[in-house]
C-alpha cells in the first residue's frame, strides 16, 4: 500500500516552542530555567498535554510564588511560540499543492492550544484533521493517538507517514502501522518526502 497521506507534529517541526520565554522578561533566561526545573515543569506540562489543566497543575505546587507564576502561563503562552520554523511550512504547502492529504497530531494542552492558534492562525486552517492530545486525553507516544488520527481522517495507517522531531514518537507511529520520518531539518525532510514519491 503506497503512502499518500502526511501527518505532521507541530512543535519542533512547524513552530518553535520554548517555555523559558514565558518568564524570560520577569526572571531572565537563567532564572526562568531554574524556575522550570524547580517546579518540575516537564512533568506538569506532560500532564496537561494529557488533559489536565494548568490551574490544577499550579495548585499542586507548594510554594505560593511559584504556583502564582505557573498560573500565568496560559496568558503568556503566545510568547513561547514566537516564530515558525523555516522550510517546513514550504514543504507542507508544496504537499497540499500536489493534492496530498495533510493532517496533524500534536502533544499540546487544551488550555494553551487556543493561544497557539492566536499566535499562528494558519494552524487552524492548513490541516484536514488535527488531533490535539489535551483535547482527546491521549499523548504521544501512545499508539492509540495515531490510530485515532487514522480513524478520524478515514485513512488506513499504512497510507500515512508521520513527521516528528521526537524519535520515540516516530517509533510509536511505526508500531501503529504508519511510516515515519524523524525530523532533523527541512532539507532532510524534503529528501525523505521525495524518496516516498510525495514531492
Amino acid at each position: 500500500m503506497s503512502v499518500d497521506t502526511v501527518v505532521f507534529d507541530i512543535g519542533g517541526v512547524l513552530v518553535h516552542w520554548d517555555p523559558v520565554l514565558a518568564w524570560k522578561e520577569e526572571l531572565g533566561a537563567d532564572g526562568a530555567r531554574a524556575f522550570l526545573a524547580r517546579i518540575g515543569f516537564d512533568k506538569l506540562n506532560l500532564a496537561c498535554d494529557a488533559g489536565a489543566s494548568f490551574a490544577v497543575a499550579a495548585s499542586s505546587i507548594a510554594d505560593p510564588e511559584d504556583a502564582e507564576r505557573l498560573a500565568h502561563y496560559v496568558a503568556r503562552y503566545s510568547l513561547t511560540v514566537p516564530h515558525k520554523l523555516a522550510g517546513t511550512w514550504e514543504a507542507l504547502y508544496d504537499l497540499k499543492a500536489r493534492g496530498v492529504s495533510v493532517h496533524a497530531i500534536t502533544n499540546w494542552s487544551a488550555d494553551t492550544w487556543p493561544e497557539g492558534l492566536k499566535a499562528h492562525p494558519e494552524l487552524a486552517e492548513v490541516f484536514g484533521i488535527t488531533i490535539v492530545s489535551g483535547e482527546v486525553g491521549i499523548v504521544k507516544p501512545s499508539t492509540a493517538i495515531f490510530r485515532l488520527l487514522a480513524e478520524r481522517a478515514g485513512v488506513a495507517p499504512e497510507r500515512c507517514v508521520f513527521i516528528d522531531d521526537g524519535l520515540h514518537n516516530c517509533i510509536a507511529a511505526r508500531a501503529a502501522g504508519m511510516d515515519s520520518i524523524h525530523f532533523t531539518g527541512a532539507e532532510a525532510l524534503r529528501t525523505a518526502l521525495t524518496e516516498r514519491g510525495l514531492t
